[in-house]
């Protein structure tokens, strides 16, 4: 079979027309990644941070506190001797005046007591008059007249405390009172000092708060200005409370301090212990005129001294600035120096910045 060859010229052409192919995909290819900017550097770099505008602090703080009410006095009535319970005239819930019957015991045995010592003490009287009479006329010795005296004298005690036991078979309110809980009802043979009934003053009430360690610690009296406070019942009327006591313990989880108000019980609701309140205390701070910042703003250094981060709205960057502080506060942390009025510092995620880092406010 004849062999067809091709020409030189030939194959040149096809090389040729392949290359021109190839050179038309890679433009089209290169003209459309042309099309496509790759974003700014600086964009990928700036961070989203939360700021505050620092200002000098007001010098008045009000703090708020979640108060229980409790009485001023609680007493828990008992019978000094024992015996069968015969009245309790007083209910649960009851308010009663100074001197009321509040519960009695049977008295017939101590009434029998006491009869019985009164005619021990008229014998022993008797016995004495004789014998005094008689030794006028040299008729006994004069020590048979003094045991005649120390009988009757003994008598005499004997006597009183009968009536002291049967004075003791009755009860009575000693002051103004709320019935908050009966014990026992009749008939029950009560044993001396089980409590038999439970009275509450109101006439004044106590507000019970829980305060921190802390501002018990610095806080003085005479940087109280006010204290009041106010019931959710009616949060538009508030009343004035005055400082009463605090307890000299911590509560042993929470780290507080009981305090307690006292103040007069208004007579137009019916306020009870175990309701709670809202008490307020008006303080003048101990940081008045300087710049309150949260703690997480904070940088601390190995050496000990703190500083913060510094916005400059104009580059959006930010510069570490050393601060002097005082001590901290429960509306933050006093700057000394360092800060002034109007400047913006970084209070959230401060620790992941560095000096020229760009950041974006939240």
């Amino acid at each position: 079979m004849a062999q067809i060859k091709l020409a030189p010229s030939s194959m040149a052409k096809q090389s040729s027309g392949r290359f021109l192919l190839l050179g038309m995909v890679f433009s089209l290819l290169l003209s459309g990644c042309s099309d496509r900017k790759p974003p700014p550097g600086e964009a990928q770099n700036i961070r989203p941070a939360r700021m505050m505008t620092v200002s000098r602090a007001s010098d008045e703080v009000v703090h708020e506190f979640s108060a229980r009410i409790e009485a001023l006095q609680t007493v828990d009535l008992s019978f000094e001797v024992g015996g069968p319970l015969s009245e309790v005239p007083v209910r649960e819930g009851e308010s009663i005046i100074k001197g009321t019957l509040v519960a009695a015991l049977d008295s017939t045995d101590f009434q029998l007591a006491v009869r019985e010592a009164e005619v021990q003490l008229r014998l022993a009287a008797q016995d004495l008059n004789r014998k005094r009479k008689v030794l006028m006329e040299n008729g006994i010795a004069k020590s048979q007249v003094e045991d005649a005296r120390s009988n009757y004298e003994l008598q005499k005690v004997r006597l009183s405390k009968a009536n002291e036991r049967l004075a003791d078979t009755r009860i009575q309110a000693p002051f103004d009172a709320y019935v908050s809980r009966r014990y026992f009802d009749e008939y029950v043979n009560i044993r001396s000092g089980d409590p038999i009934v439970r009275l509450l003053d109101l006439t004044r009430i106590q507000a019970v708060i829980n305060i921190p360690e802390h501002l018990l610690a610095t806080v003085s009296e005479e940087q109280v200005k006010a204290s009041w406070i106010e019931f959710p019942f009616d949060k538009n009327q508030r009343f004035d409370i005055t400082y009463h006591e605090n307890r000299g313990e911590a509560a042993a989880v929470a780290q507080t301090y009981e305090v307690a108000f006292t103040m007069e019980n208004p007579s137009q609701w019916n306020i009870l212990p175990g309701m709670t309140a809202t008490v307020k205390i008006n303080l003048k701070e101990s940081a008045e005129g300087h710049i309150l910042i949260p703690a997480s703003a904070l940088i601390p250094a190995s050496n000990g001294s703190l500083s913060v981060w510094i916005y400059d709205p104009k580059t959006q960057a930010v510069s570490l600035r050393a601060i002097e502080t005082a001590s901290p506060i429960q509306a933050g942390v006093p700057v000394l120096s360092g800060l002034k009025n109007g400047e913006q510092i970084v209070v959230t995620g401060a620790s992941q910045l560095q000096a020229g880092m760009q950041v974006r406010p939240l």
